[in-house]
Parts: structure tokens; C-alpha cells; sequence
């Protein structure tokens, strides 16, 4: 027996593997061996006979952002003529047609905008709430609230405290990039290092929240700090329990600064994702990456152990602004999981099931949808 294979054996039996467990394995390169061993551990995780997927939008309140990062052809400076900031009538409008196709949720995110004082942002999840009570706000990233702490000047428990109140439901898990400092300072400026992007997550935790995690590798990282990073997350979520899923991607170069480091293929990101799913053994959910990846690689990755297909995305800017623009429909994901042998079903982000009426209201909903001329699932 190769040490790989007792590596793998030892995950699948359900014994946490050590950070330099998991370095081998990503420097094997034994893709199909270690993508076998992530699908045995995800179906002992998950032995239900359905697979899940969310409807959501990705709504990005303002572009305009202090930080500068390399990686990022979405951001504007706050001094840029294509800067902009969502009036109230048109977030609502947008939250308004996620209802309409069976969304339950929005991912509300923005750049590190210089003047918005907290009161701003109170009003802005208020004003949702009061019109979309039934709509979970999954919204602002660790980076964002780390920003909003500098700018108000206010401890960080006091301005989760306040966001909480005005109904913000759960922490996405963007601008981790990778947890690593060097990496970090290499890739960005003027945005939140790995100890305090941590951190939020950690009183958010504290306070009853969940969140997700992330990862966008393909950079400037080590297959060394890709571990550091998982070992960082998993020890956060050792000592909170709050997060509900991990999702990683590639880094999409085009129209950035990194756009000479080329672009990582589909073997690469099944593989992180495959290593990602043995070694985050107290994350309970794994997504796919379908809008980087595209539908083929997406549903490949719910046998390299994701057990979810990720969202519907019925709008989507960041990745596309780096050039990556995958369209799906709600029937081609459902059609994917049903391919594999699992039933679809529409779950929320704190990963309960949608009631059955709901959830067929959503296929009806986006398949007229799909019949009405220039209406695209996916608006960018």
C-alpha cells in the first residue's frame, strides 16, 4: 500500500488527516484516486438520496472600493467615472424578480465604499426586510464589516450587533482569497488580513450566525498555503461550529492585473475541491463551482465531493467582469444532479429543504421564464 492510499483509506474511514497529509496528496497529482475517496466521504457525510441547489442573486450594491486588488476586474476607485451605487428602487426591483422565480435569498455585496456611514447599510437591510421579510439577506463579506468597523470607528461585536438587528441573516464567505498573509499582501492592498477576516467570522459565530467559506486559488499561492488556508478554516470551525459550506474556485484572470499567471484548468480545481472535501471533515456541505467551471465541470465536481450544485445565480457581476460567463438554467441543473442518480431539491443557505410546493412553484416560475423572449436566466 502507497502512502497515498493509506492516506486516503484514513479519510475515508473517518480519522482527520494532518496538514501535511494533505500536501501530499495535492502534490500527487492522483486525481481520479483521490476524487474516488472525496465521493465515499461525501456520500458517508450525506446518505440522503437528493442533492440540492439554491436560487439566489448575487446583488452588488456599489462597485466603488478603496482596496486595490490584483486579482479583481470588478472594482472601481472612488474617484472612477464607471463607479456606481444602487438606488433603493433598483436593489428592491432586483430582490423583487428574485421572489417572482422562487428565490429565497439574496448575496448582497459591495465594494469598500469611503463614505456610507452604518446607518446607511441599517437602512438598506431594513428597507429589503420590511418589503421581503421571507427573503434571508446573506450579505456582506468579512472584508466589508472589517471596513465598516474603520469607518465608523466601532468594535466589531457592536457593528454585527447593529447589522443583525436590521436583518442581515448570514456572512458569505467572499474576500478569503487564500488565508495566508504573504499571499494576502502580494495580491492586495488596503483590504482585511487573515486574522481579522477570521475574526468577524468568529463573532458572527459567537453572536448565532452562520456563514460560508471560501477559497479562490490559482494565484500566487503555494499548493502549501492552499493547506494553511483549509487548516485555518477548520480550526475556526473546530471552535464555532458556525460554518455551513465550503466553496472554492479558480482565479479568472482576464481583464485583471494577474491576467499573465494564465488560467488553472478543470483537473486543478477538482483536485483542490476533492482535497478540500477530505480534509474539512466538520464542514458538513461542499458546493460545486458550476458559474467558474461551466456545467460539464460542475456537475463532475458532485463526484469529487461536493454534495451541492450551488446556486441558480439569476445575477451574477463579479466573475463575469473577469470574463467567465457560464449560463445555466434551472432545469439543466436539476437535469445534472438527476443524471447522477440523486432527486434535485431546493434547499435555503442554512441548507433546509424547501417545502415541495415551493420548490415546483420555482420550476414553473423560471421555465416561463426561459420561454419569454430576451429574458435570460442569468442577468449580468
Amino acid at each position: 500500500m502507497t502512502m497515498i492510499d493509506r492516506i486516503l483509506e484514513k479519510s475515508v474511514s473517518g480519522e482527520r488527516l494532518l496538514p501535511d497529509e494533505a500536501l501530499l496528496l495535492l502534490e500527487s497529482r492522483e486525481l481520479s484516486r483521490i476524487g474516488a475517496a472525496a465521493d465515499r466521504v461525501a456520500r458517508r457525510m450525506h446518505p440522503e438520496p437528493y442533492r440540492t441547489y439554491n436560487i439566489d442573486r448575487n446583488i452588488n450594491y456599489t462597485n466603488i472600493c478603496t482596496a486595490v486588488c490584483d486579482f479583481c476586474a470588478f472594482y472601481r476607485s472612488p474617484h472612477s467615472s464607471e463607479g456606481y451605487v444602487l438606488p433603493m428602487d433598483e436593489l428592491l426591483r432586483k430582490v423583487e424578480e428574485t421572489v417572482a422565480l422562487g428565490g429565497n435569498q439574496i448575496l448582497l455585496q459591495g465594494g469598500l465604499h469611503p463614505k456610507f456611514k452604518l446607518d446607511w447599510y441599517e437602512e438598506m437591510l431594513s428597507t429589503i426586510k420590511a418589503r421581503f421579510p421571507q427573503v434571508n439577506i446573506h450579505g456582506f463579506s468579512p472584508p466589508e464589516i472589517y471596513h465598516f468597523t474603520k469607518v465608523n470607528r466601532l468594535p466589531l461585536r457592536d457593528v454585527l450587533q447593529r447589522l443583525k438587528a436590521a436583518g442581515l441573516g448570514s456572512l458569505p464567505g467572499g474576500g478569503a482569497e487564500i488565508l495566508v498573509d504573504r499571499v494576502r499582501r502580494a495580491i492586495t492592498r488596503g483590504k482585511v488580513l487573515t486574522d481579522d477576516w477570521l475574526n468577524v467570522m468568529r463573532v458572527w459565530h459567537e453572536l448565532g450566525g452562520r456563514s460560508s467559506a471560501t477559497m479562490m486559488f490559482g494565484h500566487v499561492e503555494t499548493l502549501a498555503e492552499r493547506v494553511e488556508h483549509l487548516e485555518r478554516i477548520r480550526q475556526l470551525q473546530d471552535e464555532t461550529g458556525g460554518f455551513t459550506a465550503f466553496i472554492c474556485w479558480t482565479f479568472q484572470p482576464d481583464h485583471t492585473d494577474l491576467a499573465h499567471l494564465g488560467r488553472k484548468g478543470a483537473a486543478e480545481y477538482l483536485l483542490t475541491q476533492a482535497v478540500a472535501r477530505l480534509y474539512l471533515d466538520n464542514i458538513p456541505n461542499i458546493q460545486s463551482s458550476w458559474v467558474t467551471q461551466g456545467l460539464k465541470i460542475g456537475q463532475l465536481a458532485m463526484v469529487y465531493g461536493a454534495n451541492d450544485m450551488g446556486s441558480l445565480m439569476i445575477e451574477e457581476n463579479v466573475v463575469a467582469e473577469a470574463g467567465t460567463v457560464h449560463f445555466l438554467t434551472l432545469d439543466q441543473i436539476r437535469s445534472a444532479i438527476e443524471e447522477l442518480g440523486f432527486i434535485p431539491r431546493q434547499r435555503d443557505v442554512f441548507y433546509r429543504l424547501v417545502p415541495a410546493d415551493m420548490e415546483q412553484f420555482a420550476v414553473e416560475a423560471n421555465r416561463r421564464r426561459n420561454q419569454s423572449p430576451g429574458l435570460p436566466v442569468v442577468a449580468v
